[in-house]
């Protein structure tokens, strides 16, 4: 209702704000999710969701999410230890691609043969010949 008591149609609402240069507080951005097919590559699960108990290194977990920066979406790679849930490598980047992955990878600070088994979601970005070829490289299943 305006001041004067009168009930006043969202349409209106947003025409005087469009008019004005105005935009809405409680606007909140979208992330669009982009559809694919599911992998169905051979890959057996060792992990088989057994992610407790396990030695150190024994098991590294990777993941993408997004985030907001500023008026775009930006992805963040993590590379999570198992047996103590401890961050061992990460990046940032405006596209989510295996380049991010790579640079999550090789940004672990100790050698890289120490890792035994590297687990993701398998999605597209994971399942590319560059990732293939630095896990081969370090004997990682």
């Amino acid at each position: 209702m305006d001041r004067l008591g009168y009930q006043v149609s969202r349409r209106r609402i947003s025409r005087i704000m469009k008019e004005n240069g105005l935009v809405s507080n409680y606007t909140v951005a979208q992330y669009k999710i982009h559809t694919n097919s599911c992998n169905e590559s051979n890959i057996p699960n060792i992990v088989d969701r057994d992610f407790d108990n396990r030695d150190k290194l024994e098991v590294a977990v990777s993941d993408l999410t997004y985030v907001r920066v500023g008026s775009k979406w930006n992805y963040v790679c993590t590379i999570v230890d198992l047996s103590d849930r401890e961050i061992i490598g990460y990046s940032a980047g405006a596209n989510k691609d295996s380049n991010l992955i790579e640079k999550a990878i090789l940004s672990y600070r100790y050698s890289l043969n120490d890792i035994r088994v590297f687990h993701s979601d398998r999605g597209k970005e994971y399942d590319n010949k560059a990732i293939d070829e630095v896990l081969e490289t370090f004997n990682i299943e």
